[in-house]
This record gives C-alpha cells, sequence and structure tokens, in this order.
C-alpha cells in the first residue's frame, strides 16, 4: 500500500466519523476495502494525532467546531491540492518576494519552491519548515504568536511585518470561498493577517481547492475580485467559478 491509498483511507474514515456516532471497525475496514488489522493500525495513527477516540472495537470522532484540525486537512484532497501546488509555483518568476499564506494547500506550494530564487515570508511553521533547507531560497520569518495545530504566525507582531514589508505575490490561503462573500477564515485573528498580507502585495494568488467553494467561515478577509488569480482544481462548481470569472478573476482549473 503506498502513501496515496494511506492518506486515501485516512481521509474516508474521518469523513465516515463526522457524524459523531460510534463507527465500529468492521464498518470501517468495509468503507475503505481493506482488513480489519490494517483499520486498527489507521485508527493507532489517528488517534495518535488526536483526531480520533479509540473504543473497543469502534472509533469515535475527536473532530468538533467548524475548523477541521490540520492534522486532518492535510489528508483530504492531497491529490488536487499537489496540482495546485505545481500550478501556482508555474505562476511565480525567480527573484520575486512571495508571502505564502498558511494551510495544507499553501504546504504543497511551498514543496514545489524548494528549488527556486525567491524571498518567502511563510506565514506558517509547516511551510517554514519544507523551505528550511532550501539553498536559494531566502526565507523570512514574521515573528508573532503562534496557532497551536495550524503552526500559523498571528497577532500585532505579525501584521506589522506587513507595514514595513511589500511583496510581488502573495500566495493566499482559505477556509472559505464565494463569490458574494469572497475570501474568509474561520479565525479572526489569522484572517487580520491574511488581510494586511493582501494589502502589502502587488498580486494575488488564491491557492484554493474546490472544497472551499461556496462556503463562507466567521471572519472576512477580502472581496473575491481582489483575487488576480484564482487556482483550483476541476471539481469546483461550475456556476460559482462562472460568478467569480465574472468578477475579473483569472480563474484556473487543475
Amino acid at each position: 500500500m503506498n502513501s496515496m491509498d494511506v492518506s486515501w483511507r485516512h481521509e474516508k474514515i474521518l469523513h465516515r466519523l463526522r457524524g459523531g456516532e460510534r463507527v465500529s471497525v468492521g464498518s470501517l475496514a468495509e468503507l475503505v476495502g481493506a482488513s480489519e488489522m490494517t483499520v486498527r493500525r489507521d485508527l493507532d495513527v489517528l488517534e495518535r494525532e488526536g483526531l480520533l477516540r479509540r473504543v473497543r472495537g469502534a472509533a469515535v470522532s475527536m473532530l468538533t467546531g467548524e475548523e477541521t484540525p490540520y492534522a486532518a486537512r492535510a489528508r483530504q484532497r492531497l491529490e488536487a491540492k499537489r496540482r495546485i501546488g505545481a500550478a501556482v509555483a508555474g505562476l511565480l518568476d525567480d527573484g520575486e518576494t512571495v508571502v505564502l499564506d498558511g494551510g495544507s494547500t499553501t504546504v504543497e506550494v511551498a514543496r514545489r519552491l524548494t528549488d527556486r530564487r525567491l524571498t518567502v515570508l511563510p506565514l506558517s511553521l509547516h511551510s517554514a519548515d519544507v523551505l528550511r533547507g532550501a539553498e536559494q531560497v531566502r526565507m523570512v520569518l514574521p515573528g508573532g504568536d503562534i496557532r497551536p495545530g495550524e503552526l500559523a504566525f498571528v497577532g500585532p507582531l505579525t501584521e506589522h511585518a506587513f507595514q514595513v514589508m511589500r511583496f510581488d505575490t502573495v500566495v493566499l490561503g482559505s477556509c472559505g470561498l464565494s463569490a458574494r462573500n469572497g475570501v474568509s477564515a474561520h479565525d479572526l485573528a489569522e484572517g487580520a493577517v491574511k488581510k494586511a498580507a493582501v494589502d502589502a502585495s502587488a498580486r494575488v494568488v488564491a491557492a484554493i481547492d474546490s472544497s472551499k467553494f461556496g462556503r463562507t467561515a466567521f471572519g472576512r478577509v477580502c472581496p473575491v475580485d481582489v483575487i488576480d488569480v484564482l487556482v483550483t482544481d476541476s471539481d469546483a462548481p461550475e456556476a460559482e467559478v462562472s460568478r467569480i470569472r465574472e468578477a475579473g478573476v483569472d480563474v484556473r482549473l487543475v
């Protein structure tokens, strides 16, 4: 079984548990088409990451609230996020100064930048970890507080970085995206940092997978017409894509 198979099983298991009820190992094994022994190993991994709780012969989700934890999101729609990451990296020219937003999709962008000549300010330690060994990348960290799990930089120190620096491009992630309500974030402090990054950048490239379309999170970041280029996957709903294009956004499906 390769890593993609494992990621697919974990995503299916977590999705099945989202209802909050106890689900037996046998039911999960039937769902993913694997042996109960394999599923028990999967459950052990997911329990160590705090995503579920094991009970006798079954599992119960630990995911609560509106925001799915980073550890779970990093396993979801992985192939689509990798395609988005490659496409966004192709939009960046060597020598650019780039803000790399937090989130699991932008981490896939970071993986495509390790051999590029860029100045990058990552807004999460997840992306910073990917880039720390990249010889040609000049990495600048903004400072500030760190959100647990997300490992995103937030707070006045982070926002201050955008008062003293200017960037060619911000690669923007999102918790929600709609033509009507624009880009939004679950966490208000993180949303304020995103807005500051947008205001400090000459170009906004949004890297947002199709699962975020039509959703609106608690904190508004910016209207959709602020986005210059939106890179998403081919599962994005056609009607919403059309409305976003009508707002003047260059939408690229990968």
